[in-house]
C-alpha cells in the first residue's frame, strides 16, 4: 500500500507526499497558506510518534503472546486458532516494518534509511496488509465449512491443511507483490535550497494505476468475498443445523469471534483506504481539516494491528485464561484439562475451534 503518501510532514516541507513534482516551487510554497502550519507541525512531532509508540508496544506484546499462548498449549491448536497466529504474525511484521519507518517519515522531511529500504518497508507494507486480509478470508471460509458443511469438512478442517494452506498463501503474496518492491524507490528532489528525499512511487510509474487495484484487491473484494460466506452460513443457520446444543454454542461462539475481528478490520481500514485513492485520484484537497482526518485515519488503521489480542481476551474465555497464565508465569499443562476429554477428531468437527 502506498501509505508514504499520507505523509504530513513532507507537506510541511512542500515534499512528494501531498504535493506532486508536477509543479513548480512557488506553487509549492503556497500551500503553505492552505492549513495552519504550526499546529499541524505539532501534532506530527509530539502526537503522532506517541500514538505510534504506543501502537508498537501492544502490537508486539500482544501478537506476541497470542503466538505464544497458542503455541504453548496443544489443547487450543485448532485450525481456526492456527489462523489466528497467521494473523499475529502478519501484524507482527507490519508494527516492525511499518509504525517506526512511517513514524519517522511523518516527523521527519527527509527520508533517512536509504533507496534499498525504501523498497523493503513499502514491500513488506504491502505484503502484511495482503497477509492480514487473506488471512481474515480464510478464517471465514473456514467458519462457512464448520457451519455450512460440519461433517463434510471434518476431512478438509485439519491443523495439517490449515498450515498448507497458509504456506501457499505466503508464497503467492510474497510473489505478487514484487512489484510493489520495483516501483518505489527514493527520489530526491530541492526546495528552499535544500537537497532533500522521499520513499515514494518513482515518477516513472502512475499512482492511481497502483492505488485502485490494491484497494480494490486487499480491500473490496476481500470483505465481499467474506460477507459472501457469512450470508450462506445465515442462510443455513436459518433453516437449521442438527447438531448438539454444545456444538452450536461453540460454533456460534467462534464465529462471533471472527466477526467481530472482520468488522474491526474494516472499520480500522476503511478511513485510510479511501483517502489515498481519493489522493490518487487528486481529488483530496490540502487544509488543515483533511491532514487531520488523514492522520487520524492513519492511526486509526494502524491500531488493527494492536486490537486483534484484547478482542481474543475480551470475547475466549480460554485465551483470556492462558494469557492469564502466561503473564503471571503459571504453568499452562492443565489448560487441556479445563477444556474437557475431547479429541482431536471432535475438535475438528465441533467445537474444534476452540478459542
Amino acid at each position: 500500500m502506498n501509505l508514504e503518501v499520507a505523509n504530513t510532514s513532507d507537506a510541511l516541507n512542500c515534499s512528494t507526499q501531498f504535493t506532486s513534482f508536477e509543479g513548480d516551487v512557488e506553487t509549492c510554497r503556497n500551500y503553505y497558506h492552505g492549513f495552519e502550519y504550526e499546529f499541524v507541525h505539532r501534532i506530527l512531532v509530539v502526537v503522532v510518534p506517541l500514538f505510534f509508540g504506543i501502537i508498537g508496544i501492544l502490537g508486539l506484546v500482544g501478537n506476541l503472546l497470542v503466538v505464544v499462548v497458542v503455541a504453548a498449549n496443544p489443547g487450543m491448536r485448532s485450525t481456526t486458532n492456527i489462523l489466528i497466529i497467521n494473523l499475529a504474525v502478519a501484524d507482527l511484521l507490519f508494527v516492525m516494518f511499518c509504525i517506526p519507518f512511517t513514524a519517522t517519515d511523518f516527523v521527519l522531511p527527509y527520508w533517512p534509511f536509504g533507496n534499498v529500504w525504501c523498497k523493503i518497508v513499502q514491500y513488506m507494507i504491502i505484503v502484511t496488509a495482503y497477509a492480514s486480509v487473506y488471512t481474515l478470508i480464510l478464517m471465514s471460509l473456514d467458519r462457512y465449512l464448520a457451519v455450512v458443511h460440519p461433517i463434510a469438512s471434518m476431512s478438509w478442517r485439519t491443523e495439517t491443511h490449515a498450515i498448507h494452506a497458509i504456506c501457499i498463501l505466503w508464497v503467492m503474496i510474497l510473489t505478487l507483490s514484487i512489484p510493489a518492491f520495483v516501483i518505489h524507490g527514493e527520489i530526491h528532489y530541492i526546495f528552499q535550497e535544500q537537497n532533500l528525499t522521499a520513499c515514494r512511487i518513482l515518477d516513472q510509474y502512475d499512482w492511481t494505476s497502483y492505488q485502485v487495484p490494491f484497494f480494490l484487491s486487499s480491500y473490496v473484494m476481500p470483505l465481499v468475498l467474506i460477507c459472501v460466506f457469512y450470508m450462506f452460513m445465515l442462510a443455513r443457520l436459518w433453516r437449521g443445523v442438527r447438531t448438539s446444543a454444545e456444538n452450536r454454542r461453540g460454533r456460534r461462539r467462534v464465529t462471533r469471534l471472527v466477526v467481530i475481528v472482520v468488522v474491526v478490520f474494516a472499520f480500522c481500514w476503511c478511513p485510510i483506504q479511501m483517502i489515498l485513492v481519493l489522493k490518487s485520484l487528486d481529488m483530496y484537497p490540502l487544509t488543515t481539516a483533511t491532514i487531520m482526518v488523514q492522520i487520524v485515519s492513519h492511526i486509526l488503521a494502524y491500531t488493527n494491528s494492536c486490537i486483534n489480542p484484547f478482542l481474543y481476551a475480551f470475547l475466549s474465555d480460554h485465551f483470556r485464561k492462558a494469557f492469564r497464565k502466561i503473564i503471571y508465569c503459571r504453568p499452562t499443562a492443565n489448560l487441556d484439562n479445563q477444556m474437557g476429554p475431547a479429541t482431536r477428531t471432535t475438535r475438528a468437527a465441533s467445537a474444534g475451534d476452540i478459542l
